[in-house]
């Protein structure tokens, strides 16, 4: 089974080139990788996700707006059911921002100089753990 990944930009962001080459080299690595557009808001991410059955979503920032935008995310995913197994973020996040979107439930956040064979190698490790793990971890009250 290919793993399926939505590259997302969430709010006002409007830099999309990070974001595109990051899709295009998952699909290289042989993920089945689409990236959202531009300028989403957390409830059109959701139900991207939610409708298209993405097993990891990867939200990305350029705007700073990554501490409001992505705990929204977080909460529209579990709002929408989203099943999925694996949320994780890149782009310029500064390093005092990563603990507070782990404790908000992303799952890692990677730096925009990343490899991508890297990313794609955590993305097939990660989303390799059961869908009721990712449950337990995520989409409990309390998360």
């Amino acid at each position: 089974m290919t793993l399926r990944v939505l590259i997302a930009k969430a709010g006002l962001d409007g830099h999309d080139r990070g974001a595109i080459i990051l899709t295009r080299g998952l699909r290289e690595q042989g993920l089945n990788a689409v990236f959202s557009g531009v300028r989403r808001t957390p409830e059109e991410i959701a139900k991207m996700a939610a409708d298209g059955e993405f097993d990891c979503i990867g939200l990305s920032s350029h705007a700073g707006a990554h501490l409001t935008l992505f705990p929204r995310v977080v909460n529209s995913l579990r709002t929408a059911g989203w099943r999925g197994r694996l949320l994780i973020a890149g782009g310029l996040i500064p390093a005092e921002d990563v603990p507070p979107l782990l404790q908000a439930g992303i799952d890692a956040v990677f730096p925009p100089d990343i490899d991508i064979p890297a990313v794609a190698a955590y993305i097939r490790s990660a989303a390799g753990s059961s869908r009721e793990t990712f449950i337990a971890r995520h989409m409990t009250a309390g998360r």
